[in-house]
């Protein structure tokens, strides 16, 4: 299995060619930030070390191989009210083929409530109203090549709307997950956001422009349009491993897990995690996410789940206390379904 991840290793090299180099983070210079914000209460709660343990509709954001391993339809949905009174929610599906695979769809939801307008002739406000918004749509298909190996592709349609103006783009993730069958542990890579850059246009580019202020008699009021600098989004690299060190002894399990972050726009760092699960009922988490990293308000994240069977149908709650340090902590919920 190790030309598997060679061959995913090459693509890492292609898709980043600047992956060696040291000093610049690119902090704040990528559009689409809303792609950084991560999914789910699990794995928040065990500090986003989540690459090799997802295996849920969630996987879905971060390693698309994760849900080759479903065999029953899994249905998620997720919120949380984010810092600065957003809202931030995200939804999956996952539907099992058979031997053609697994193919899913997933939405990621950012959006804000409508603020007053101003502008510097009028900055107590012009009366008018105006919001904001962030979306990601996207179509993933898993497989597993063979009982150890799998792979998976997820192709997303990504929009960020400010009052009358848009940009769009279109990106891939791809990912691997490998089933060492050693010891029960589990290493996972992925490569999120390779894709178009992103450009700012619409009706509130177009303006009234004086082309020559110091000549007098010409038309002071020549339409025009505003043109913005296209942006990268947020290329990400991730590789981790897991380990389920009680394996089921005395009805328990112990996920360890640790995954190592290469961003585009910002240093690298390291996310660790754990997950107690006992009876297949009640599980607690906890996890550190952002090690190595620069000043970063996030750190120590915790939180808990309940998993039963009613009727047939598999049914998760799970929540997590999301640190931000002097920002306000967050709190995010998931309601899980498997039938």
């Amino acid at each position: 299995m190790k030309k598997y991840f060679l061959i995913i290793l090459g693509l890492v090299l292609v898709c980043n060619p600047n992956i060696q180099a040291q000093g610049v983070t690119k902090v704040g210079t990528t559009a689409a930030s809303f792609l950084g914000i991560d999914v789910g209460p699990r794995a928040n709660a065990m500090g986003s070390a989540s690459v090799s343990v997802a295996n849920d509709a969630s996987a879905m954001y971060w390693n698309p191989a994760g849900i080759a391993k479903l065999n029953n339809v899994d249905a998620m949905f997720s919120n949380a009210r984010w810092i600065a009174d957003l809202s931030f929610n995200y939804a999956g599906i996952v539907l099992p083929l058979g031997d053609f695979g697994n193919v899913g769809v997933n939405a990621t939801f950012l959006s804000m409530g409508e603020m007053e307008r101003t502008t510097v002739a009028q900055p107590e406000g012009t009366g008018e109203l105006f919001d904001a918004a962030s979306y990601a749509f996207g179509l993933t298909y898993a497989r597993n090549l063979t009982d150890q190996f799998s792979i998976g592709i997820n192709a997303k349609y990504i929009n960020e709307r400010l009052y009358n103006s848009n940009a769009g783009g279109f990106a891939i993730d791809v990912g691997a997950l490998f089933d060492t069958r050693f010891h029960g542990i589990m290493l996972g890579m992925s490569i999120s956001n390779y894709g178009s850059k992103m450009q700012l246009d619409g009706r509130d580019l177009q303006i009234q422009h004086d082309i020559d202020p110091g000549e007098n008699g010409n038309n002071a009021n020549i339409n025009a349009r505003l043109q913005t600098d296209n942006f990268d989004l947020p290329l990400m690299f991730r590789v981790g491993v897991s380990m389920d060190v009680l394996k089921g002894a005395l009805n328990s399990n112990l996920i360890v897990s640790a995954d190592a972050l290469h961003p585009s726009d910002d240093v690298e760092s390291l996310n660790v995690g754990a997950e107690y699960t006992f009876n297949d009922m009640i599980s607690l988490r906890a996890g550190y996410k952002g090690l190595a990293a620069k000043d970063t308000e996030q750190g120590l994240n915790y939180g808990a789940g309940l998993h039963y069977v009613i009727a047939g149908t598999i049914m998760n709650f799970d929540y997590a206390y999301i640190d931000f340090g002097a920002l306000n902590a967050v709190h995010m919920f998931s309601i899980r379904l498997g039938f």
